[in-house]
């Protein structure tokens, strides 16, 4: 991971929504809909087959479910956006239909709420690489912690605090540093120049 952080800028951030970031909210949230649909019905199957003998280590493969709270924040770089964009997600790829049912909608909830908390500790200033892997690190140990009280309520305490670590590392690396890198790309091609995250 780079060493490189952004400095938190001298002026108050401007924090009014304006059309163009609800557009593009909507856009990321239908495209990472689309990841989190082909995430749960191709690659997780294959997964937790995979993972069958060590059904914690299918906590590796969270982050695929996170990318959208991180990348709505950093993108957009507005209060609300990391939690709408996760949520939002989350809509899609139950509408979409998935064999977890509207229970993704749920779960979009509780990680939305991880990486925007945050966001919102930065104060909506500061969207480097390190801040981004604490978005996703926080969003995946939501997730993750609240599906052991929920669906994986019956094992044992230990594969509980490993599959939380899994996820909390999967979201770190897969919606933190990944999707850090993927706006840094974003940016350097001037997609986002209408936008906070572009100038």
């Amino acid at each position: 991971m780079s060493t490189t952080t952004e400095k938190p800028s001298t002026r108050a951030p401007k924090l009014r929504w304006r059309v163009v970031d609800i557009v593009v909210l909507a856009v990321l949230a239908a495209a990472c809909g689309v990841i989190f649909w082909a995430w749960s019905n191709l690659a997780y199957p294959l997964i937790t087959s995979a993972a069958v003998a060590y059904p914690p280590a299918s906590g590796l493969m969270v982050g695929g479910w996170l990318l959208a709270g991180t990348l709505g924040g950093l993108i957009i770089r507005k209060p609300g956006a990391a939690l709408a964009c996760e949520l939002l997600a989350a809509i899609f790829q139950g509408l979409m239909g998935t064999h977890f049912g509207l229970t993704v909608v749920l779960s979009g909830l509780i990680q939305g709420v991880g990486a925007e908390l945050i966001f919102a500790g930065v104060r909506y200033r500061r969207f480097g690489a390190w801040v981004a892997t604490a978005a996703g690190a926080l969003a995946g140990f939501f997730g993750t912690l609240s599906e052991c009280f929920i669906y994986y309520y019956e094992w044992p305490a230990d594969h509980q605090g490993v599959y939380v670590a899994f996820g909390t590392l999967s979201g770190a690396v897969i919606a933190g540093v990944l999707m850090w890198a993927l706006t840094r790309g974003l940016r350097g091609t001037g997609v986002l120049s209408a936008l906070a995250s572009g100038r």
